[in-house]
């Protein structure tokens, strides 16, 4: 089967590989992490047909740089609203491209996100860690953090023109300004006042944000007592809360046990645009019901899905694209 090979030109801090994580070994210690945004993740991979559970590359704002040194490979880029160009022609941010020997592909921060991802038809080859690419990166274990220089490998390479082209982007994958959140479970630490101004002003997002959380700037979340709480299970996007009144959201490298009180979580439904919001971003929280949480996820869910299976079906040309949209909406009279 034919390969190729991808020299990494430049890449910025956290740009890593990364698969679907580590599920099951919390209990030991060992952090899930996988994609910060999920759903830039499958996207990437569905826009090539590929497994979901395959490795691509996640790359943050430092951007990524990369040269096609053999074979030819085609590749999709998903996720955040990225400026990608490939020989100094642009991409759209969710697209769909060929690589060839020769080729350079630069990826740097656009309009709005945190994170795309970059995957690649064929098999990334590359590290593992107790049976994932995952790439941890407080440790630097699995798929591992790219520097420059490093060569990248994809077995069973295919170009796939077929699929080539621009991918619809949905709205709802942008990062929104409120956040919904399920109170708890240890609100109890605070007091009335610490939880009304959660739920009532706003927070930016500090530039102390990488893969394992974002510490949050505006009003103190003041503490009833002392911390005198035993440490406990964490999960991805709680908001903990430390000594400081300082909240913090966890994400997809989050540790596995923590000794804060945690005042709310982001519901899932949230959790993926939330991560791609930027340092200096304002975001407002809004509590909703345990029950009103598991009907958003499952809502959100079925919407995901649908897009997803578009992106399975293959990148659209653009008398295809125009076909499908109401072009004249809200005409009433010639």
């Amino acid at each position: 089967m034919p390969s190729a090979t991808l020299a990494v030109a430049q890449a910025g801090p956290l740009v890593s590989v990364q698969d679907g994580g580590r599920p099951g070994l919390m209990r030991f210690g060992v952090p899930r992490s996988g994609p910060m945004d999920r759903h830039g993740f499958h996207s990437a991979q569905a826009a090539l047909g590929l497994s979901p559970e395959g490795s691509v590359l996640e790359i943050s704002l430092g951007g990524l740089t990369l040269d096609c040194i053999d074979g030819s490979v085609t590749v999709a880029l998903a996720g955040g609203q990225f400026r990608a160009a490939i020989d100094g022609t642009s991409i759209a941010a969710w697209s769909v491209a060929t690589l060839r020997a020769g080729s350079r592909l630069s990826i740097r921060p656009g309009d709005w996100g945190s994170w795309c991802y970059l995957a690649l038809a064929g098999q990334l080859q590359s590290k593992r860690w107790l049976g994932s690419s995952a790439t941890y990166s407080i440790a630097n274990l699995g798929g591992g953090q790219l520097v420059a220089g490093d060569r990248l490998v994809v077995a069973a390479a295919e170009t796939l023109p077929e699929r080539e082209g621009t991918l619809p982007s949905p709205d709802w994958a942008k990062p929104p300004d409120q956040i919904r959140v399920v109170l708890g479970p240890q609100q109890h630490f605070f007091g009335p006042a610490a939880v009304a101004t959660l739920l009532a002003e706003p927070y930016a997002l500090s530039d102390a944000y990488d893969r394992m959380g974002v510490r949050l700037s505006g009003p103190s979340l003041g503490l009833l007592a002392r911390l005198d709480m035993p440490s406990e299970a964490l999960v991805r996007g709680s908001v903990q809360v430390a000594g400081d009144g300082a909240p913090t959201v966890l994400l997809a490298d989050h540790q596995t046990t923590g000794g804060y009180p945690k005042i709310a979580t982001v519901i899932s439904a949230d959790l993926d645009a939330f991560t791609q919001a930027r340092a200096g971003d304002l975001v407002r929280f809004q509590a909703v019901t345990p029950e009103a949480a598991i009907a958003a996820a499952r809502e959100h869910h079925a919407i995901v899905e649908r897009h997803l299976a578009a992106l399975r079906q293959g990148a659209l040309p653009l008398q295809a694209r125009l076909m499908q949209m109401n072009l004249i909406d809200g005409v009433v009279k010639a």
